[in-house]
């Protein structure tokens, strides 16, 4: 519409040609008969395509929200059951006719093939949870240290590639700071939100760490002093009961060298902790933790000088880490 051409090479990296049907013909038109007749669908092996007024697809056999780590169908291309809709006079797709119609049924199937190697949507994967762990470019892989330098923000993907991740695993977090005369309070680190995650921070002066498991429970450790003014070192430090996921620990919190609070927490969050929500170090970009504690943006109002992150090794069991991390062996 524009009449651009199309790029052959950006930054020396050779483009494929730009897929699709332009709409650009309905604007003078807004009657004009569709011309993008063919559309093929794929998402975690759940597949359809179109085609003329017909839709050939292939529900999951899990719902999307089921994130367990349960073994993926050994054939996922012939594993999942078709259906097949008219939408010219079906278009709620309320009559399956895949058993009336095998014939067409069996067209709509190469169709897909057909689109589906022609936009390079093979091999199909139905795993959920594994994708969303397994490994992919990270600035942290194979880091077990990290340190901050004052206040950082909106840091994209934590726990996945992005930030540090303290699921399954021991950790220790140590933050250095200076309280004003007057005294200090804010988020000093924080991974999660309102529906998961943990925050470590000083409430009216009094250093708090928090961990929100899927708001069915909120696991605190809190001192019972607020901090003078004068420079500080406040440590979290948790124990974790591995080998598996999701296991609990003993967490100790700890004011220049002496614990302030020590308990165990049953159990912890096996993944994710939020993949809408960002890591944080000095404030809280995203939802609070505990609502009932803070409210966001929730800034340091002191001085951090440094916050250091020290991970010990990730505690899976043989068969969690072959689930997560394995070779997909799915026949193609």
């Amino acid at each position: 519409a524009a009449g651009l051409p199309q790029p052959v090479m950006v930054n020396g990296i050779a483009q494929r040609p730009i897929e699709g049907v332009s709409m650009a013909y309905t604007w003078d038109d807004a009657k004009a008969p569709g011309r993008h007749t063919t559309q093929y669908f794929e998402m975690f092996g759940s597949r359809a395509i179109y085609h003329d007024g017909w839709i050939a697809s292939a529900p999951p056999s899990s719902p999307p929200w089921d994130v367990s780590l349960k073994p993926p169908a050994p054939d996922v291309i012939n594993a999942f059951k078709w259906q097949l809709y008219d939408l010219n006079r079906d278009w709620t797709q309320y009559e399956d006719l895949a058993a009336k119609m095998p014939d067409k049924l069996r067209d709509m199937q190469q169709l897909f093939i057909l689109e589906a190697s022609k936009y390079r949507v093979f091999p199909l994967d139905d795993r959920v949870l594994p994708r969303f762990l397994g490994i992919k470019p990270s600035y942290t892989m194979g880091r077990d240290t990290f340190t901050y330098t004052g206040e950082l923000s909106n840091v994209p993907f934590p726990g996945v590639a992005g930030a540090p991740n303290l699921l399954n695993k021991s950790y220790t977090i140590t933050a250095d700071i200076e309280v004003p005369q007057g005294g200090a309070e804010g988020m000093l680190v924080t991974d999660g939100g309102r529906f998961a995650g943990y925050g470590f921070y000083l409430l009216k002066g009094r250093p708090v760490f928090t961990w929100n498991l899927l708001q069915l429970e909120h696991e605190k450790w809190q001192g019972q002093e607020a901090l003078a003014p004068g420079k500080h070192r406040l440590e979290f430090d948790w124990k974790y009961d591995g080998p598996g996921m999701g296991k609990g620990g003993i967490g100790t919190l700890k004011v220049n060298g002496k614990v302030v609070d020590t308990r165990q927490m049953a159990r912890s969050l096996p993944v994710g902790i939020g993949w809408v929500e960002t890591f944080n170090v000095g404030i809280d970009t995203g939802t609070s933790v505990d609502a009932g504690d803070y409210q966001v943006p929730f800034p340091f109002t002191g001085k951090l000088d440094k916050l250091s992150i020290k991970l010990g090794p990730e505690q899976l069991t043989p068969e969690e880490r072959e689930l997560l991390y394995g070779t997909y062996r799915a026949k193609q």
